[in-house]
């Protein structure tokens, strides 16, 4: 099974006015905790879409794994504010069944090629 899509919310590019906030508090000494607070938060989450289905994973010391198969995705959304199209980034929704989103990975990388990616891999019923 082949990875398709494997990546890691966006740190800098999802939250570009935090970036200078923390370069500006970097020689006060709290930037720096904060930077690896927010580094921390970035690598605990993963999205990675495959030929067959769509991973989505949450936690560090403690792991949620969410998956679902491509076939039983009905709808994807994608959210992206102005600042999120200027940088590339964006909010992906997954649904199945129903009005809740089974999947919601926030601050992606090019969200729309993960769009476009669940699209041309699913197969016709």
């Amino acid at each position: 099974m082949s990875e398709l899509y494997a990546e890691h919310p966006a740190m800098f590019k999802n939250n570009p006015l935090g970036f200078l906030l923390c370069i500006l508090l970097v020689p006060v000494g709290i930037g720096i905790l904060i930077f690896l607070y927010w580094y921390l938060q970035t690598k605990a989450s993963k999205l990675i879409v495959t030929e067959r289905d769509v991973l989505f994973e949450k936690g560090l010391l403690s792991k949620e794994r969410s998956e679902i198969d491509l076939d039983s995705i009905r709808t994807v959304k994608v959210s992206q504010s102005f600042t999120d199209r200027i940088f590339g980034v964006g909010t992906i929704e997954l649904y199945t069944a129903g009005d809740t989103a089974e999947i919601v990975a926030k601050g992606m990388p090019d969200p729309n090629r993960i769009r476009e990616i669940i699209k041309a891999n699913q197969r016709e019923s």
